[in-house]
């Protein structure tokens, strides 16, 4: 082999860019393939035949001639990372990660390599390594707006909520994206509330140029419809599924699973919110016996269970919901191995406390009074929070903003700046304190831009394990604990499903479940006595059955003069839209018993557990 290439060879690579900047591929080929194999063939020559033969999809022969390329210069990031991304289009998989690690490591500073090895990670599903491969890509270059995509969705799969709204950021002002990037970012968009933003996309995106056109305009519909009817818009729901008539879903199985899963998932919801259960069954087992993956699989098992017990059918409803939890298990082993190990503690917050003499330790602040610090609402997940939540947006005095984790982010904050929590809450300084506050407001005020002179609602159900934070910052605020038979909230948490994986896991079995209610209220009640909060206790059982008296005393609480306007929070919530949380449909459909006792249905899944939630239950005043 020679060092510097012949004039002959040199001239030829001219030829070759030249064709090549001409789009002439034929040329190209023409030129390079005679001399591939000689020894002395200038690289630039070499570079633009590989290609041109992955232009045209002679893939093995590109494969060749960029082994050629690494063998000759393999400190070269650039040729390695050709050599992946032909091994991905080939399916060899191993091959690809192979050359985009030594690429990474020959350039760490090119984004470029670190999304296609993030894009790697995402097809194969290894979540946490794509996530982590395509944060990298972003922080090289904040303004890569592919990767920032497929970053978030990274983000979304690991149930990271925070890394997915910090990628998204300034979404609105992206340009047009294809089609099928636009359907995972709306998809992204509407899970955070951002529904006008998420209409806008799928409205604005590119579609494919060829046949493909057609279902991918259905899958819009689809989506459409998802989000109509995750905002209770039935009628428009249905409007939109007008448009993928389910015969036309079923001819065109073979060329779109993605298709039939959407158009299946969305008319099988619509349904179930008509109840026409029977019809939304049928869907929902299509789905399952489609499913590709796990999370394909609880969507389905989850949605069945629902259907099931709807229907009364509750040993099926139970069948399902553990096919669901088998699958969430798949999930949350792959992305967070060490949550499924044997005595794991998923809600890691429980373990945090601060005793009376660590808080007699704390020093005097500056507070806001009552007035000026938000109303937090709290307790273990599916115990009413969101149906309170709904009750105190209606009335004009008080804002929500949804579910947030607003308090979380500031823990984490203090943990980024190297203290401890809760540790050093007591050795926060006035100017630390004022930072942390500054920040849960600048955060709150993006979400209720409207806000005005209203009270903030700050409706997160597991802030309840976060109430020293809530005691150093807002320690006038007022509190309400929402609170219903823990077998109740138990079943419900069973029977839905959670994206975050220490709540995967938590919710996999009712013995986890149960252990973790404990555990929470244990802490809570710690804390109670430690801080002596102002709390208001809301039975939701008590609220059902005696609703005018509790709104009165939800009023007198919160200093309301007049609480009427909370009695009309179903009305108000079929306005209103969007709400994140699983009882979206529920909260429109004003005060009922139905949820009262539902547990009992299933009291042989729950006779095990009962031990272990007893002390709780006699501290609540609930029965067993």
């Amino acid at each position: 082999m020679t060092d510097k290439p012949s004039p002959s060879s040199a001239d030829l690579a001219a030829r070759m860019l030249a064709a090549y900047h001409r789009g002439d591929i034929a040329a190209v080929l023409a030129l390079g393939e005679p001399i591939a194999t000689l020894d002395d063939v200038d690289e630039t020559a070499l570079l633009l035949l590989g290609a041109a033969q992955q232009s045209s999809q002679r893939l093995h022969e590109a494969m060749a001639t960029f082994r050629r390329l690494v063998q000759r210069k393999p400190a070269a990031a650039e040729y390695w990372n050709n050599l992946a991304v032909v091994a991905r289009q080939l399916g060899d998989a191993d091959a690809a990660e192979d050359a985009l690690r030594r690429a990474v490591a020959l350039a760490p500073q090119e984004a470029q390599i670190h999304y296609n090895l993030g894009l790697l990670y995402a097809e194969q599903q290894r979540w946490m390594q794509a996530r982590e491969a395509l944060l990298d890509a972003v922080a090289l270059v904040p303004a890569f707006i592919d990767a920032r995509l497929q970053a978030a969705h990274a983000c979304y799969a690991c149930g990271d909520h925070r890394g997915e709204q910090e990628m998204l950021q300034g979404a609105a002002d992206w340009p047009p994206q294809p089609a099928e990037q636009a359907l995972l970012l709306a998809t992204m968009l509407s899970a955070q509330g951002e529904q006008a933003t998420a209409f806008r996309v799928i409205e604005q995106a590119v579609l494919p140029a060829d046949e493909s056109a057609r279902i991918m305009r259905w899958r819009i519909a689809a989506l459409r419809a998802s989000m109509h009817e995750r905002s209770n818009q039935l009628d428009l729901a249905e409007a939109e599924l007008a448009r993928v008539p389910l015969h036309e879903v079923d001819a065109a199985l073979s060329q779109s699973p993605a298709l039939a899963t959407a158009a299946w998932q969305a008319h099988a919801a619509v349904a179930a919110q008509r109840a026409d259960t029977e019809h939304a069954a049928s869907l929902y087992r299509r789905m399952l016996e489609l499913s590709d993956g796990p999370d394909t699989r609880a969507t389905a098992a989850f949605g069945l269970a629902g259907v099931m017990n709807k229907q009364g059918r509750h040993k099926e409803a139970w069948l399902a919901a553990q096919t669901a939890h088998a699958a969430q298990w798949d999930i949350a082993s792959a992305l967070a191995p060490e949550l499924t190990v044997e005595g794991s503690q998923p809600l890691a917050m429980a373990g945090q406390r601060v005793s009376h003499v660590e808080f007699d330790r704390w020093t005097t602040l500056h507070a806001p009074r009552n007035a000026d610090s938000p109303v937090f609402v709290v307790g273990f997940p599916r115990s009413g929070t969101t149906l309170l939540e709904q009750m105190l947006d209606a009335h004009p005095d008080f804002r929500s903003m949804d579910e947030r984790d607003f308090v979380y982010e500031l823990i984490h904050r203090m943990q980024a700046a190297g203290q401890s929590y809760p540790q050093d809450l007591g050795r926060l300084a006035q100017d630390e304190a004022e930072q942390l506050r500054s920040l849960y407001l600048d955060m709150s005020r993006r979400v209720v831009p409207d806000l005005g002179q209203r009270r903030l609602v700050d409706k997160n159900p597991l802030n309840m394990l976060c109430l020293p934070m809530i005691a150093r910052l807002f320690p006038e605020a007022r509190i309400v604990m929402c609170l219903r038979h823990p077998c109740d909230v138990l079943l419900s948490c069973y029977m839905l499903p959670f994206r975050a994986p220490p709540f995967m896991v938590l919710c996999s079995s009712l013995k986890r479940l149960a252990e973790g209610y404990v555990q929470a209220f244990e802490q809570w009640y710690h804390h109670v006595e430690v801080f002596a909060p102002r709390v208001l206790e809301w039975r939701y059982e008590s609220v059902v059955s005696r609703f005018d008296e509790h709104v009165a005393r939800l009023g007198q609480f919160l200093e309301i003069a007049d609480a009427a306007p909370m009695a009309s929070f179903a009305e108000h919530a079929r306005a209103k839209g969007y709400i994140s949380t699983p009882s979206y449909a529920q909260v429109t459909q004003g005060i009922h018993a139905r949820a009262v006792n539902r547990w009992h249905a299933y009291r042989e899944h729950f006779e095990p557990v009962l031990p272990i939630l007893r002390p709780m239950l006699e501290r609540l005043g609930y029965e067993a």
